[in-house]
């Protein structure tokens, strides 16, 4: 759309504290994973060449561009100890960044976030719609951590806050102690290590087994599925899987047509399934009778999968020879005495605090990915990987403004934001949009000479919800 050109080519200055139009999240309150719609033709995919107009990716041409907020009063606030590597990358762009090593209750985050532009948290922190509204010029949330049900996405998405995650970072990480603990439950080491503290010499080796020729039914076949199957299979163990979704096996793993199926055949059975009403109680006592007598257990995917109690019952009568577990329905806030669990003292169980991904090798990891997002989303208004928005990146165009709006996903938006193009005479030279059941996300980039009233206009349109021009 080439219209005629206005005289003003002066630079607009919107800075992210500017007040924005802020509406309630819709009540679709759903959103989707399908792949961006590439609305225009001058849009395309980010790996396109823009050949003749920049040959740099578009970070190279971070330092150069004018942004309309500097750099230096974007203002990062990151919790619960997140990575060095995360702060270090923040700094490098020019952020203030504070952080503080524990998670903060939702009075305290309140306060905290009023001028925070960018909230790093991990798996204690509570991102409720009550810190989103008292948030007014946050422009987005990083979970620097695999789950992101600490934060309420939907809310998040309807007032067009963008979250990010880091689900793979970690994986190696998880499927090293979940490939530990085959071994340590196979020897029983939770019991001899105890009885060695306590004084007491039992050396034994009754229901000690070697792993190798053993079989390990592995539910959930993701990334940290597979690696726990490639790991084991070095063992010389024998992988068996279940997943809902066919998926290609790895090696000499073999998959199941039921779960009922898997656990029926393996000695140990390990479990990484999201968090979702149809996990909840997955294995249960109909699922753990089904399992072999001296079978063992290991969960280190949610805290909601498995039933406890019955779990519990199960090894104190020697059903289920050994047990593991790494996540908990309820998990305390912050380190310290108090903690309470039904498996507590139960033979041969391992009880960890949820550190699956807490090595510095995954800390390292999670916290260049997200923050890498986190940097792309505030410099760019890229929201590749996004858990709760379009994942949109539109690539760089030279001497253009790029104006970045959000708004309710209904019929027409699309048409009265370009009839604005018009009326305005703006020239567009790129634009990509993308939609969930409840938002629209638009990336475009005019020529800048009509830019200022462009974005007065589109921010006015009923259905915005949040509109400014990036630089």
């Amino acid at each position: 759309m080439v219209g005629g050109m206005s005289e003003s080519n002066k630079s607009v200055q919107v800075s992210p504290s500017d007040p924005v139009k802020i509406m309630g999240p819709s009540s679709a309150g759903i959103y989707s994973t399908s792949p961006p719609i590439y609305a225009s033709p001058n849009s395309f995919p980010t790996n396109f060449t823009l050949g003749g107009m920049d040959e740099h990716s578009i970070d190279d041409l971070s330092d150069t561009i004018a942004y309309s907020f500097p750099k230096s009063k974007i203002k990062v606030l990151l919790l619960e100890n997140i990575s060095a590597t995360a702060v270090n990358l923040f700094e490098r762009q020019s952020f203030s960044v504070e952080t503080i090593p524990r998670a903060l209750s939702v009075e305290e985050l309140k306060d905290k976030v009023k001028d925070i532009h960018i909230l790093g948290i991990r798996s204690k922190t509570k991102v409720t719609a009550e810190v989103l509204d008292a948030a007014k010029r946050l422009l987005c949330v990083g979970c620097f951590c695999i789950g992101t049900d600490q934060v309420d996405l939907d809310y998040a998405q309807g007032i067009g806050i963008p979250v990010f995650n880091s689900p793979f970072a970690n994986t190696r990480s998880v499927a090293e102690l979940v490939t530990s603990e085959i071994i340590a439950l196979s020897r029983q080491y939770p019991d001899r290590s105890m009885e060695l503290h306590r004084g007491q010499w039992n050396k034994v080796s009754k229901g000690c087994w070697e792993v190798r020729g053993k079989t390990l039914g592995i539910v959930g076949y993701g990334h940290i599925g597979t690696q726990v199957a490639v790991l084991a299979e070095s063992f010389g163990m024998h992988v068996i899987y279940y997943d809902i979704i066919p998926k290609l096996p790895l090696g000499n793993s073999q998959s199941c047509e039921t779960l009922e199926e898997l656990l029926e055949a393996a000695d140990f059975v390990t479990l990484h399934v999201p968090k979702a009403v149809e996990t909840v109680n997955l294995i249960g006592e109909k699922q753990i009778a089904l399992m072999k007598k001296g079978s063992y257990l290991i969960n280190a995917s949610r805290g909601t999968v498995v039933d406890l109690k019955a779990l519990a019952r199960a090894l104190n009568r020697g059903h289920i020879a050994g047990a593991a577990v790494d996540v908990f329905e309820k998990e305390p806030e912050k380190n310290g005495p108090g903690f309470q669990h039904p498996l507590q003292g139960c033979p041969n169980t391992i009880l960890t605090p949820h550190i699956g991904g807490s090595t510095v090798e995954a800390q390292a990891n999670i916290g260049e990915e997200v923050a890498a997002a986190l940097i792309k989303l505030v410099n760019h208004g890229a929201t590749i990987n996004a858990v709760n928005f379009p994942n949109l990146e539109l690539p760089y165009h030279a001497e253009c403004h790029r104006i970045l709006n959000i708004h309710v996903n209904k019929a027409g938006v699309l048409r009265d934001i370009n009839d604005i193009f018009a009326r305005c005479d703006t020239n567009v030279r790129a634009e990509l949009l993308g939609t969930t059941a409840a938002i629209g996300y638009l990336v475009v980039d005019v020529e800048k000479k009509t830019s200022d009233e462009t974005k007065k206009l589109i921010s006015e349109l009923p259905a915005s919800i949040r509109t400014r021009i990036l630089y």
